[in-house]
């Protein structure tokens, strides 16, 4: 089974885009975020087409995630738990029954920004780390194979950013943020690029603005967490540089992994 996580940037825009991946990555289970449509305006006649079924948490203009699966999606919830006036769509999750013990719990997480650090926006975005938190806990009770992916908006190292120092104090890299996504980890999760690669300096999201793309000014910001019974079926990850080239790209691009069945 092959899964991605792809921040698209607005899924009208990047449709062409999107659709030519599709088809050329083939991926079984695609997580996306920064949708920025609601839940009636995504394309979802364009997307079935290729053969997907779709799970959508859309919003208007901002945020928005959504699974696209070969196989069908059951127990489909929005919204991370811990907060019921959060309603901001930053999270998706659902059963893939790819039939037996291929199946796995996939989640599509948009997690937020928080910049700048001396706004309740730091505040938003490190309490919804410490419900993902909770939350991821809870599913590894279950002892199910588990795929957290999304632009989780968090640099893990000084190694996965272009310029640390630039960066120091960007909400991004700053250690409470990276402290919540080790305790992640700690749970028992697997980030599932880094534990198959070693190098440095390779990125998933290159800014619009002073030529970061041309110049590889990029921060690793996408990432997928195996539970351990996905871990233990992971066979590769890789990170493909091709859709940020296109014409009218997003500034993140697929970050895609393949457990075995």
């Amino acid at each position: 089974m092959k899964i991605a996580t792809w921040n698209v940037n607005s899924i009208k825009a990047r449709l062409p885009n999107a659709v030519a991946w599709l088809k050329e990555a083939q991926p079984d289970v695609v997580l996306l975020q920064e949708l920025k449509v609601t839940d009636e305006n995504f394309p979802t006649l364009e997307i079935e087409e290729l053969g997907y079924n779709c799970a959508v948490h859309g919003q208007k203009t901002y945020n928005g995630v959504a699974i696209l699966s070969k196989f069908p999606l059951d127990d489909v919830t929005t919204g991370l738990p811990g907060d019921d006036d959060d309603g901001q769509a930053r999270y998706v999750e659902a059963w893939v029954d790819a039939g037996g013990a291929s199946g796995v719990r996939a989640a599509s997480i948009y997690l937020p920004n928080g910049n700048p650090v001396d706004t309740d926006k730091f505040t938003y975005k490190l309490g919804w780390m410490d419900r993902l938190v909770d939350h991821a806990g809870g599913l590894l009770a279950h002892e199910e194979p588990v795929v957290l992916g999304g632009d989780y908006n968090v640099v893990p190292a000084d190694g996965d950013c272009y310029d640390p120092a630039a960066w120091a104090d960007d909400a991004l890299t700053r250690p409470e943020s990276r402290a919540r996504f080790r305790t992640l980890l700690n749970l028992g999760y697997t980030e599932a690029w880094r534990t198959l690669h070693s190098e440095t300096h390779v990125y998933s999201f290159w800014d619009y603005q002073g030529g970061a793309w041309q110049k590889d000014n990029g921060v690793r910001i996408d990432h997928l967490l195996l539970s351990p019974q996905a871990a233990d079926r992971l066979a590769a990850c890789d990170i493909d540089k091709g859709p940020r080239g296109q014409q009218k790209p997003s500034d993140h691009t697929p970050v895609w992994c393949e457990l075995s069945d």
